[in-house]
């Protein structure tokens, strides 16, 4: 009882210290704006996200242009996929591309010429009632099966790629006459999107739909978890909408995302504090990256609806991600203030959900999610990302940036990349800059009115 009560009192002194020292960021209810970096920082913070970037940039698909699945920089790959391109990963890194051209870290005509590659391979590919698969071969834009029976539309990695569709269409729309058709391109992608298909005839939305199993998958998303996004774009859609209801029912099951009891649930309704009730459940709202995917476009400044503060939710996650390594409960070495985060990566035996519970805690820490988690924790993620280049660079840095993962308990330090964990560092990190997804994609009309729709206040409904 004393180390759950210890546990719960550090939380909520990091979260009291953190709305203190944050005020020249914007609050919780403003729209981002511009943040000052420290000058020592500012040459750093630009090497992590354009090394970062260019995991999408010098490593992608050469045919496709699209982000390949994995990289690993030691060349031992599984069945050979180097091919294997991935649609969620790759919207990620369609909005990475973004930040480069504003970067400098390309041109803005080979930025917008590389868009158009990929542009040119969605529309070409393998689609499933307007929605991609998880994987496809980048050669050819034939799905590669992600599983047994998911070789059909995978709706919730559609709408990572949408989600920076959208923002691609908003950047380009006013440009010059390849800008504008690019947009125009964009736009019609979106709107091909059958998110009403996937309710399967319920209210609710249905990860997954295949030519050769139908339904067989079976995986209604309920909340919450990382697919808020999609019900947003499903309810925003001009084409092909849901109601309301959908996302009231299918999503939040009429309340029940909010039930205390319920193990994977609203973050910031209990920090630490059911730790002795949930023992080895997502008690403390999972890894880290439901942080993220959803919130590369969508701005959870001042978001809200009757279930949670959504920037709030997002901070009290990575808060209590960021405390867990503090306190290290489990004595893994080399966990501390200036190296923590937990989340969905490559682990010493495969790929795990890493997250602040004793059964999931691996003693593997996985970059991505200090990274991307800058807007809600910048002083601990600056510390942590200093850390890493600073005494651990020979270990964890490669051609691509910081490694996927990496464990100072197990002496495992391996030269390999995800897409979908490279993405949201480059993103992220300059929404914490600059806003600048945040700003495209919550342009969107179509989205402005989708979150009406769903009842959600935002400063950009305003």
């Amino acid at each position: 009882m004393k180390k759950q009560l210890t546990f719960l009192f550090a939380v909520l002194f990091v979260l009291a210290s953190c709305k203190q020292g944050q005020k020249s960021t914007a609050s919780k209810t403003d729209v981002q704006q511009n943040v000052t970096i420290a000058a020592e920082d500012t040459a750093l913070f630009r090497l992590v996200q354009q090394q970062t970037f260019q995991y999408f940039w010098n490593g992608a698909e050469p045919v496709s242009g699209m982000g390949r699945e994995r990289i690993h920089t030691d060349n031992i790959y599984p069945d050979n996929d180097q091919t294997v391109v991935t649609s969620g990963g790759s919207g990620f890194g369609v909005m990475a591309i973004l930040v480069g051209i504003e970067r400098g870290f390309v041109s803005k005509e080979a930025g917008r010429k590389h868009l158009e590659k990929i542009v040119h391979f969605l529309e070409t590919a393998d689609r499933f009632h307007g929605a991609w698969p998880h994987w496809w071969n980048g050669e050819t834009g034939k799905v590669v099966p992600f599983g047994k029976k998911d070789n059909g539309g995978d709706l919730v990695e559609t709408s990572f790629m949408v989600q920076a569709l959208l923002c691609v269409r908003q950047y380009y729309k006013d440009g010059n006459t390849e800008e504008k058709a690019l947009a125009t391109r964009a736009d019609k992608l979106w709107k091909e999107v059958e998110f009403d298909w996937y309710r399967n005839g319920k209210n609710v939305l249905y990860w997954h739909w295949s030519p050769t199993y139908g339904w067989q998958m079976n995986f209604p998303v309920h909340g919450y978890n990382e697919c808020l996004i999609m019900y947003v774009l499903a309810a925003s859609s001009p084409t092909h909408s849901i109601p309301a209801e959908v996302y009231t029912e299918g999503w939040a099951e009429n309340g029940k995302i909010n039930d205390v009891s319920k193990p994977d649930g609203i973050a910031a309704n209990y920090p630490y504090k059911l730790q002795m009730k949930h023992q080895g459940d997502a008690w403390n709202g999972g890894p880290l990256f439901w942080a993220h995917y959803s919130y590369l476009g969508l701005d959870p400044h001042g978001l809200k609806d009757k279930y949670a503060d959504y920037w709030e939710e997002n901070t009290t996650q990575s808060l209590i991600n960021y405390q867990w390594c503090v306190d290290n409960p489990s004595k893994f070495k080399g966990y501390g203030a200036n190296n923590w985060g937990l989340t969905s990566s490559y682990s010493v035996k495969g790929y795990a959900g890493h997250a602040p519970t004793t059964e999931r805690d691996e003693g593997v820490i996985s970059p991505t999610a200090a990274l991307s988690s800058f807007p809600y924790t910048p002083q601990q993620s600056m510390a942590a990302m200093k850390y890493w280049y600073s005494n651990m660079k020979d270990k964890l840095w490669g051609p691509y940036g910081f490694y996927d993962a990496f464990s100072e308990e197990h002496n495992w330090y391996l030269p390999r990349y995800l897409a979908i964990d490279q993405g949201p560092i480059v993103v992220m990190m300059e929404n914490y800059r600059t806003g600048l997804l945040w700003k495209l994609f919550m342009s969107c009309p179509e989205i402005k009115a989708g979150l009406k729709k769903l009842n959600f206040e935002s400063p950009y409904l305003k």
